[in-house]
């Protein structure tokens, strides 16, 4: 088979096509299967009779366990080899997805109660949160080992644009495996299988490396979200060279980008916390038969998101300053009207709107912030940006159901008013 240094797309390096594949399969699975449960954890919520508070916290546990366990494993593979941390973080998915499915159906099923179900779902949720962000860094790292220097940044990239599929594919295919026998939790079954199918492809084809063999690491990724898509932050650590210590996120040459990406990251995360239940709500839909709305809206979101970062910008030439003032003002318009929407068709377009926003600001905090710092410090930014990317995962969930439960227009109007403050703010704080 010939070997990807023949691909210009892919850049100069010793993976033949089937192993590049591999590793291109093993990250987008997991982005996938994790953005499918994002489409029917509403409907599955709403379907057992759980409060939508709930659901939510369920579900952002292992958000939260991601974000702390990302750069240690992100630190491993060095040590332990890139191959078994890629079947390790694999597993960890294939483990959790499961089990998860197993719990929803017990669930669905009335064999268990609703409390039950969610306390079980956190726990079980809690394995791909712990592990499953060990395959983003092995796999960067197997990759930039057999990469050389001069192409690999196109290597990487395009490795990274998996994460950014996956969550379109995931929505996409997630209504079809809602089943007559499993019925919502169909989608975890059968993401767990084809992460299954991927595990075994890599044990069996994947050539094993030993650890300390030739240079190359990879770098923490953000939680596979709608939220956050790649921005190249992961790329930059991976390639740039070591340096001592931690740069912090209140770096004067950087805190304000990294406010600026903070302010809108928990903006949309709340947001997409809400999105499911207020699709359901707004269009009156019943909890089974609800997933293909919900994907519907998804897609057209994450569609727009890279659209934006992979289209546009590239067209526009804008500036991280340009970015982030464009950004938050679409993205706020898009809430509005996400908020006024009475039909799909309504909701669909406004949070495609709103999505592309959401899409030119964190590339603009992401450039921003590389920009105000040497060449020397380009992987410990990097680390910042993609910790910026993940915390707003923590809190953002949880107050933005809470206000759902108040009233479900509250989070859009709030959040609207969020980015309207940050640009203000940012037209004065952030330089030209």
């Amino acid at each position: 088979m010939a070997p990807i240094a023949r691909n210009r797309g892919v850049g100069a390096t010793a993976l033949s096509t089937r192993h590049f594949l591999l590793l291109y399969a093993a990250m987008l699975v997991a982005a996938a299967g994790n953005t499918a449960l994002q489409s029917v954890m509403p409907a599955l919520g709403r379907e057992i009779g759980i409060a939508d508070f709930w659901v939510a916290i369920a579900y952002t546990w292992s958000a939260i366990l991601w974000v702390v366990m990302a750069r240690f494993w992100a630190e491993q593979s060095d040590s332990h080899g890139r191959k078994p941390l890629i079947l390790l973080g694999v597993s960890g998915f294939v483990l959790s997805t499961s089990l998860c499915g197993v719990v929803l159906l017990a669930g669905l099923k009335g064999v268990i109660s609703g409390a039950v179900t969610f306390g079980l779902f956190a726990i079980f949720r809690a394995i791909y949160g712990a592990l499953g962000c060990a395959t983003p860094s092995a796999t960067q790292a197997y990759l930039a080992s057999r990469t050389r220097r001069s192409g690999r940044v196109a290597a990487l990239s395009a490795l990274a644009s998996s994460f950014g599929l996956g969550t379109i594919v995931g929505p996409a295919l997630a209504p079809l495996f809602v089943l007559p026998v499993v019925g919502l939790a169909g989608p975890l079954f059968a993401f767990a299988a084809i992460g299954l199918a991927v595990l075994l492809a890599i044990l069996l084809w994947l050539p094993n490396d030993a650890p300390g063999t030739r240079a190359g690491r990879g770098a923490a990724m953000s939680y596979p979200s709608l939220a956050t898509p790649p921005t190249g932050a992961s790329v930059v650590a991976s390639t740039a060279a070591r340096r001592r210590g931690r740069l912090k996120w209140s770096d004067p040459r950087i805190r304000v980008w990294i406010v600026a990406g903070i302010v809108a990251g928990h903006a949309q995360a709340a947001i997409l916390t809400c999105l499911g239940f207020f699709v359901i709500d707004r269009l009156g839909l019943t909890p089974h038969g609800s997933e293909g709305p919900i994907a519907i809206v998804m897609m057209a979101g994450a569609a727009a998101t890279l659209g934006a970062q992979w289209g546009m910008i590239p067209r526009l030439d804008l500036q991280p300053r340009a970015l982030i003032l464009w950004g938050t003002l679409i993205a706020a318009i898009g809430l509005v009207g996400t908020m006024l929407a009475s039909d799909l068709y309504g909701i669909t377009v406004a949070f495609a709107v709103s999505s592309i926003g959401f899409g030119f600001t964190r590339p603009g905090f992401t450039a921003g912030a590389s920009l105000a710092v040497p060449m020397a410090e380009q992987g410990a930014v990097a680390g910042v940006i993609t910790w910026a990317n993940g915390i707003s995962f923590v809190a953002a969930p949880a107050i933005g159901i809470s206000l759902y439960e108040l009233e479900p227009n509250l989070p859009f109007a709030v959040c609207a008013g969020l980015l309207v403050l940050l640009f203000g703010w940012a037209r004065v704080r952030l330089t030209p």
